[in-house]
């Protein structure tokens, strides 16, 4: 049973990454923490060495996402896990280790939505906390990296839903539908009610990432902030019916989803509450009765 700290960092790729770097930090509120020039970017959320790092790309969308496993002990079971599953794995090398500031780490990639995954044992800690410093603007308190969803094939979806929660110990928290059409699961045992989701759709696709904010005076702030930049608001204010968290949608340069969610449901690891079959409605998504722009989660391309 493989046991997490939590959603460690998403990897994105961008089409311009010295613009989207000016964007994650200016306007997202994210701490830069390296920007080679047109190659990689790192920003931090929290203490650790990044939460997010950008790539350069033709298309933009999801490049991997990673999980930070409890200790070295969880990392060889993991592996375990997925060998036994018939996957191939790979051990990161050195060099690309010291980049990024990481233990040991190892990358495997889904089968059916083409999802790299990346596992770690540590990283590199700041002593100093994230402070955000937007321009011109009161910062917005992120607390963390909040979750990662995923758009998936209806054809794929139940054998995806199998493999993250037989083979990587995913737990369900909610549902939406008797033909699930969300997925909401939290890594075990870290207690959000999720930070990674999967919905079913017409393609594999990022869906959105999200990054956890304090108070309900950061979304009125952020709110704020990204209607003066033109920044493009894609769903809410909301609130989400399964999570009980406040939440706004938007867009980065190239079109990816990102969300502010503020507040959300946490599971104790002994005892939990048993899933909820919940409607398959937009209330479900949105319990104020908000509907979402065509342009949310449109842009997202795997791999």
């Amino acid at each position: 049973m493989i046991r997490y700290k939590k959603l460690g960092y998403v990897a994105l790729n961008v089409t311009d990454v010295n613009k989207s770097a000016e964007f994650y930090r200016d306007i997202v509120g994210l701490e830069l923490v390296e920007l080679v020039p047109n190659e990689i970017a790192y920003f931090r959320c929290s203490y650790d060495h990044h939460n997010l790092v950008l790539y350069p790309a033709q298309q933009p969308g999801l490049k991997r996402v990673a999980f930070e496993v409890e200790d070295a002990n969880q990392l060889e079971l993991a592996i375990d896990r997925i060998s036994k599953a018939g996957l191939k794995w790979q051990e990161v090398d050195d060099l690309e280790i010291k980049t990024l500031h990481q233990s040991r780490t190892v990358r495997f990639s889904e089968p059916k939505s083409g999802v790299t995954f990346e596992l770690y044992d540590g990283i590199k800690q700041f002593e100093t906390p994230f402070t955000s410093k937007p321009i011109n603007s009161k910062p917005v308190n992120i607390t963390q990296l909040g979750h990662a969803v995923l758009e998936v094939e209806d054809k794929d979806f139940d054998g995806i839903l199998q493999f993250l929660t037989e083979i990587m110990n995913f737990k369900i928290s909610d549902v939406s539908g008797d033909q699930i059409g969300w997925a909401w699961l939290r890594a075990f045992p870290n207690p959000l009610h999720h930070s990674f989701a999967i919905n079913r759709g017409k393609e594999q696709k990022l869906n959105h990432i999200s990054f956890q904010i304090e108070a309900i005076d950061d979304l009125g702030i952020s709110q704020k902030r990204l209607i003066e930049n033109n920044v493009p608001i894609v769903f809410g204010p909301g609130r989400h019916a399964p999570s009980g968290s406040l939440f706004l949608y938007y867009l980065d340069p190239d079109g990816l989803t990102l969300e502010y969610s503020q507040g959300m449901e946490e599971f104790p690891e002994e005892d939990p509450r048993n899933p909820r079959v919940l409607q398959p409605t937009l209330e479900t998504l949105d319990v104020w009765g908000g509907t979402p722009d065509p342009r949310f989660g449109s842009v997202g391309k795997i791999g």
